[in-house]
């Protein structure tokens, strides 16, 4: 078991929980918000998860406020609007911070293992200048939804920029071949 499955977590009903709770999984990581323009990647990420969960893959959202103020809801309104606008189905954990000083160990381990995404996350820090915004800088999680592949044996195997889809070629057949391992 590996440091990043270690990390004491709570489910966003506030069970407590951590990744050894999928030992021998795929867990793909999300950072995730209600109120962002990528927000329906929320239908894609549910579609992925109800696909391959049988193979051994789960999606994991974890919501955050930290980019745009797009996740200000309490952790029952969250869960709330991902089931009932999403179907959302797959294990949603409790609200953190995913940058900054104060970010959760978690995500700490996941931009120190893995601190480049793949996609095009210059041309969305642009964007987002476009719009008058300062965007991050790697290894720091960029936007919403950006994602992070945990092997099996609790390495992240990729991460992946947030406008990379769910059904994106490249995570696709990242996660199929940590699944196939």
């Amino acid at each position: 078991m590996t440091a990043i499955q270690q990390i004491p977590l709570k489910t966003i009903k506030g069970a407590d929980a951590s990744l050894s709770d999928y030992d021998g999984k795929v867990v793909l990581a999300v950072n995730v918000a209600s109120k962002c323009g990528l927000t329906p990647q929320y239908e894609g990420l549910e579609k992925l998860y109800r696909d391959y969960k049988d193979k051994g893959l789960v999606v994991a959202g974890f919501p955050a406020n930290d980019f745009g103020a797009q996740e200000p809801g309490s952790n029952d309104e969250i869960a709330t609007f991902c089931t009932t606008n999403f179907g959302v189905d797959f294990p949603m954990f409790e609200k953190i911070v995913v940058t900054g000083p104060d970010k959760h160990p978690l995500y700490a381990a996941l931009t120190s293992q893995q601190p480049k995404a793949q996609g095009d996350g210059d041309a969305f820090r642009e964007q987002l200048k476009g719009y008058g915004m300062t965007p991050t800088q790697e290894p720091e999680v960029l936007w919403n939804f950006e994602k992070f592949l945990i092997a099996k044996d609790g390495t992240v195997a990729a991460r992946f920029a947030p406008a990379t889809t769910p059904d994106d070629p490249a995570l696709v057949a990242a996660i199929e071949a940590e699944l196939a391992k």
